[in-house]
């Protein structure tokens, strides 16, 4: 049986747990290889990498900080020294925050840019970069719902997330039509981030509060992801898939 992604080349940033994590399986089941980065978590990375290739896969896990310029730069370069090529870039690594805004400082949305906009900013760069001298690649961004409608005591996040939207968008235009950029927008999902180390009990139990009544799994969006980087499907860009259970219907 043919897989999807046979002889396709998949970088997935923050690929080490959650939904980056999913998301570079699925891509390796359905014949990517797949290039996972991640900064301090290690043993996570050694995890996925450990289930792909006890799966059949072509996997590799590089340390890299999305928020640094030389990281990004490398974690492509290292990708394409490799595999041979990028065609795919998930743009996942992320953090949250959740601070009443007179609370938070400017060394906390320094931080949280830094990861979520900037390393989205920059390992996209240096991707779109690789892919206009092929001409082709595939670009998927990971926001959130809510990017969409923003959230108290989560303004940096929101804006960050936000933000990731309009950049797909500008991208799409910019690089079409070799270049597909769209985004993804999950609901709640079942990751570290609704750790109630990150989240108050208030607000995970808020997020239960949708349609679906229930948090997403991460392969759930994987699927999405999947659907996004389908050779077939070659006629999106600038677009948001939202699993969300129904959080937010635009």
């Amino acid at each position: 049986m043919t897989r999807i992604l046979n002889g396709k080349v998949a970088l997935v940033t923050g690929g080490a747990r959650g939904i980056g994590a999913a998301i570079a399986k699925t891509f390796a089941a359905e014949g990517a290889a797949v290039a996972v980065t991640y900064h301090e978590h290690g043993a996570e990375a050694s995890s996925v990498v450990a289930d792909v290739v006890a799966a059949g896969g072509r996997i590799a896990a590089i340390k890299a900080d999305v928020a640094s310029e030389e990281d990004a730069a490398l974690s492509v370069r290292e990708t394409i020294n490799r595999f041979g090529a990028l065609d795919i870039l998930v743009n996942n690594a992320g953090v949250i925050l959740e601070k009443p805004l007179l609370e938070t400082t400017a060394a906390d949305f320094d931080w949280l840019m830094s990861i979520n906009l900037r390393g989205t900013f920059m390992t996209g760069r240096e991707a779109i970069r690789h892919m206009v001298q092929v001409g082709s690649g595939r670009i998927i961004n990971i926001a959130s719902d809510l990017g969409y409608f923003g959230r108290e005591q989560f303004s940096v996040y929101c804006a960050s997330k936000a933000a990731i939207l309009n950049l797909t968008k500008s991208w799409a235009r910019e690089f079409a039509p070799d270049i597909l950029i769209n985004a993804i927008a999950p609901g709640p999902i079942d990751t570290d981030m609704l750790d109630l180390a990150n989240m108050s009990p208030e607000w995970r139990k808020k997020e239960e509060m949708i349609p679906m009544a229930r948090i997403g799994r991460v392969e759930e969006v994987a699927t999405a992801a999947l659907f996004l980087a389908n050779p077939q499907n070659s006629f999106m860009t600038g677009q948001t898939v939202d699993p969300n259970g129904g959080s937010v219907m635009p």
